[in-house]
């Protein structure tokens, strides 16, 4: 297994990873509600420099060749300019052009993690998560945040083993999350 930092070759994996991670707000992101539309996007936003879901905030975990999970993680005091692209998009598609505030400007953001399905189980995500908290140890960043579904319960467990807590509940696109947090 190798966990390197992604590139913009690998978009088209990525984007399917990313999709399968973020479902609905990968359509409120996109602006499309067609698969292969959203997808399309995806693979845009990973490709370009700037914007929450580009390759610069990704780490990638290859097995034998093949890309087995993603974890794109940045700043939160970043998040606004990082959504100036996305918002722009959607504004030259569609008049509503809201893109909403996942991260707390004080800590480094897991904004999403994905391990395919065939390669679950195998502690992939752990690794990627490992990989994101040294990035923000490396940065001088002081704690990492995340947002979990209310009804995962399997992977809100494995955050709070891997040591992050509740802070509050947050709204992103119409659903309730819990924001969790973890000194580095």
């Amino acid at each position: 297994m190798i966990i390197r930092n992604a590139k913009p070759v690998d978009a088209e994996a990525a984007a399917v990873l990313i999709l399968s991670a973020i479902k609905d707000i990968a359509e409120a992101l996109t602006g499309e509600t067609a698969e292969l539309e959203i997808l399309r996007v995806l693979r845009d936003y990973f490709k370009r420099e700037k914007n929450r879901l580009s390759y610069r905030n990704s780490i990638i975990l290859e097995t034998k060749g093949e890309i087995a999970g993603i974890v794109i993680a940045y700043h939160g005091s970043e998040a606004e300019q990082l959504d100036a692209p996305i918002r722009s998009r959607l504004k030259q598609k569609m008049q509503n052009a809201v893109v909403d505030k996942e991260a707390e400007v004080t800590d480094y953001y897991l904004d999403t993690l994905c391990v395919a399905h065939q390669h679950r189980g195998k502690r992939m995500g752990t690794m990627l998560i490992a990989a994101a908290e040294e990035k923000g140890r490396r940065l001088g960043y002081a704690t990492i945040a995340l947002n979990v579904e209310k009804d995962n319960e399997r992977a809100r467990s494995l955050y709070s083993r891997l040591g992050y807590k509740f802070r509050k509940v947050i709204l992103i696109n119409h659903h309730n999350y819990d924001y969790m947090v973890k000194n580095l």
